[in-house]
């Protein structure tokens, strides 16, 4: 039996936000409300994803990992102290087995993205949280602005890839950062640059990596 898969949240965009973090949907268990310990019932609260803890380390925000409102406006202050909105790119999918892979995702109906960068005009860059592989961030990124016969132009294709795209008037960036999961650990263990510095420093991790890659486009 198949299974609707839609997101449970709303996307969240200060009235003065620059940036918007665009993903896909949170794990299936945030659409039925059954969460697990640890989880925020927010966009990127899952207790198995790196987003918020990427985030706690390069600034510093002492941020509760718990099922509680506290836990929830606490990462909501810091959203609008930052300017920085959430507005993931899928609407909802059908899946075969509930499970949280992109792969996985089928028959998918994507967010009007375009409208919620009209709304907000101050937003000049997109951090994908995720590349071009199948049902990725940047993928459905792609996907919608062709359909717009909008071009997304490449300004660098080294890791996090980044590109831009003309809104009307506005240049809109892209950035595709390494997904904030255990799925691309595989990924950025096979990245130069991750080698070289892992060679230098041996205690040096994936999660370090994020951190230093996140820190360029975050701050």
């Amino acid at each position: 039996m198949n299974f609707i898969h839609k997101h449970p949240y709303q996307p969240f965009i200060p009235k003065n936000a620059t940036k918007l973090i665009v993903g896909t949907l949170p794990p299936p268990r945030f659409s039925n409300g059954i969460l697990k310990k640890g989880d925020v019932d927010f966009c990127y609260g899952s207790i198995d994803g790196q987003l918020w803890k990427i985030l706690n380390k390069i600034f510093n925000l002492n941020l509760k990992f718990e099922t509680t409102e506290f836990a929830i406006q606490q990462r909501k202050s810091f959203l609008e102290a930052n300017n920085i909105g959430i507005c993931d790119i899928v609407e909802s999918c059908i899946r075969k087995k509930i499970e949280a892979s992109d792969i996985g995702m089928q028959q998918v109906k994507l967010r009007n993205l375009i409208f919620y960068l009209q709304k907000s005009p101050k937003i000049d860059t997109l951090l994908l949280t995720g590349g071009n592989s199948k049902n990725g961030p940047e993928y459905h990124l792609r996907k919608l602005l062709k359909n717009l016969n909008i071009e997304l132009t490449p300004i660098n294709f080294e890791t996090p890839r980044i590109h831009q795209f003309q809104l009307k008037k506005r240049i809109i960036k892209s950035v595709s950062l390494t997904a904030p999961s255990g799925a691309a650990n595989r990924a950025v263990g096979s990245n130069p640059t991750y080698k070289l510095l892992k060679k230098k420093n041996p205690s040096f991790n994936t999660f370090d990596f994020r951190v230093l890659q996140y820190k360029e486009f975050f701050i």
